[in-house]
């Protein structure tokens, strides 16, 4: 999954961006309204990690044109404004969940996978599909009861895959799910992890629909 992480503060984002690589995300790492306006307008992102006490432009101030166009995306607000009143704001502005500063980085880990859950409308921590189990939070996958080996790529794609398996997902989405800014994209990459998802679980397990992208295949 792809996260844009919004915050100014070099040691605390150099953390986070840290955590969230160690956790499998693509992370996109900015530092002020402004240059988070522009990303959000020019990228297709999983979550966003927002502080509000930023440069340029004020975290709230970017979350609440995100939602004025419309988006969806999953946000967690992180800031060190810890009153009520700052929280009911984040909140009524559009924000999905609130962590002040500072907090345990298992705990705003937990808190974003669930709102990203909440976002695809799956309640369960637990994503299946056809003998395929995969659990986020522990980043284990099973086929049929068997634990399954996957890289960090191909997880981050199955994970992708499983979360939007009533849709067709283009290439360029699951390229965009993939990799952050500065990571060299191959020019079949998609299809190679393709290849490896089918050995493991099936040739049907994905299909593939011509001229539009991929989808997860027909449960039997």
């Amino acid at each position: 999954m792809r996260v844009l992480l919004v915050e100014d503060d070099p040691l605390l984002g150099d953390g986070i961006n840290a955590g969230l690589k160690l956790a499998d995300y693509a992370v996109d790492w900015v530092r002020d309204g402004e240059a988070a306006n522009l990303a959000l307008l020019d990228h297709e992102y999983d979550a966003c990690v927002l502080d509000l006490g930023l440069p340029r432009r004020d975290g709230l101030s970017v979350l609440k044109e995100l939602r004025g166009r419309g988006s969806r995306l999953p946000v967690l607000i992180l800031t060190a404004r810890d009153t009520s009143t700052d929280k009911i704001s984040g909140l009524d502005a559009g924000a999905d969940d609130y962590l002040t500063k500072p907090f345990d980085l298992p705990e705003m880990l937990a808190r974003l996978r669930a709102i990203v859950r909440r976002a695809t409308g799956e309640a369960r921590p637990t994503l299946e599909h056809a003998g395929v189990v995969l659990e986020p939070a522990a980043k284990t996958v099973t086929f049929k009861g068997q634990p399954a080996t996957l890289s960090a790529r191909e997880f981050a794609l199955l994970h992708d895959l499983m979360r939007y398996k009533n849709q067709i997902r283009t290439r360029a989405q699951l390229e965009e799910s993939l990799y952050a800014w500065g990571e060299e994209t191959g020019s079949n990459t998609v299809e190679v992890y393709i290849h490896h998802l089918r050995k493991k679980f099936g040739a049907d397990f994905i299909k593939t629909i011509r001229g539009l992208g991929y989808q997860l295949g027909d449960t039997p």
